[in-house]
């Protein structure tokens, strides 16, 4: 497992959200309660070489720099997949059926700490950090599509065939694209909030002064992307043969649910359900969330 030093909760941003009305943007990426950590926690490592507050290491290695990668993965806990190293936690059983979770902007994989236990007595549970997220490197380039890809090799190097694919929000959309572009490997698809990019102009906001356990980078480049829309993702939603469960937060949340169900209505076999609790349903209503989840994941179903 692998730790960067910064403020206590992961910080986030939704790339959909109205982020030009937020009064103190700082407090959006500081408000999130759960542990830092991932889930099943076994032990301590350094940092990996570099942590934005670690007093052991005030920069990035020379080497790293010049690389243009500016965090590196502890070698106990990463995968290696087009040109960057990958953190991840598993839990679970590692002969059950393969669940990844794929977590959203300014997140990681401990984001999905309220629910692991539940979904661990079932299958098991790879939560990853995307790039330039937690453990995993911060090589400066960001895009959805770029995460898919990082996706599929995750799966390829792990060995994984077909998996139950589960995202939120940026991880959401990422979960979309690897659906439609390698269909044989997504079993069950699970988003959660979150429909492909439409067009919409929401702002950046500055960055906060506090450290942060995530690239800022990645901040403008999706929330660019997410504001520019996808016309190819909407159109291939059509294409994804997976069985699919949209959850929506319903009306508390900022995402229009009425895209959460444009979305439903193009996916061959979609299910949507809705429970009010807003963006961040798994934190906010974690037990409702994974009973929904697991109900629809019954063994002679979807």
């Amino acid at each position: 497992m692998t730790g960067r030093s910064g403020p206590v909760g992961p910080s986030r941003i939704c790339p959909e959200a109205d982020t030009g009305n937020l009064a103190s943007p700082a407090s959006r990426y500081t408000s999130r309660k759960y542990s830092r950590w991932p889930v099943n926690r076994t032990r301590s490592v350094p940092c990996g070489g570099w942590s934005p507050g670690c007093p052991e290491h005030a920069g990035p290695p020379a080497a790293l720099a010049r690389a243009g990668i500016v965090g590196r993965v502890d070698v106990g806990r990463k995968v290696a997949t087009g040109g960057i190293h990958l953190a991840y936690e598993a839990s679970g059983a590692p002969d059950a059926p393969p669940m990844v979770l794929l977590h959203g902007l300014g997140e990681r994989g401990a984001s999905w700490a309220p629910v692991i236990p539940r979904f661990a007595g079932r299958f098991h549970v790879l939560a990853l950090d995307m790039r330039g997220h937690g453990g995993s490197d911060w090589p400066g380039t960001y895009s959805l599509r770029i995460m898919r890809d990082d996706l599929l090799g995750f799966l390829d190097q792990l060995g994984l065939g077909t998996v139950t694919l589960v995202g939120h929000s940026m991880g959401g959309g990422v979960a979309y694209l690897a659906a439609m572009q390698r269909p044989g490997r997504v079993g069950r698809l699970i988003v959660e909030d979150a429909a492909p990019p439409f067009r919409r102009d929401r702002a950046i906001p500055a960055r906060p002064a506090e450290p942060l356990d995530f690239d800022w980078a990645a901040v403008p480049a999706i929330v660019g992307e997410v504001n520019a829309g996808d016309p190819a993702a909407w159109e291939g939603l059509a294409t994804i043969t997976a069985p699919t469960l949209l959850v929506g937060g319903g009306p508390a949340s900022h995402i229009p649910q009425d895209m959460l169900a444009q979305a439903a209505a193009r996916i061959p076999r979609c299910d949507l359900v809705t429970i009010p609790a807003g963006h961040d349903v798994h934190t906010a209503r974690p037990d409702e969330f994974a009973s929904a989840v697991l109900g629809w994941l019954r063994p002679d179903g979807p």
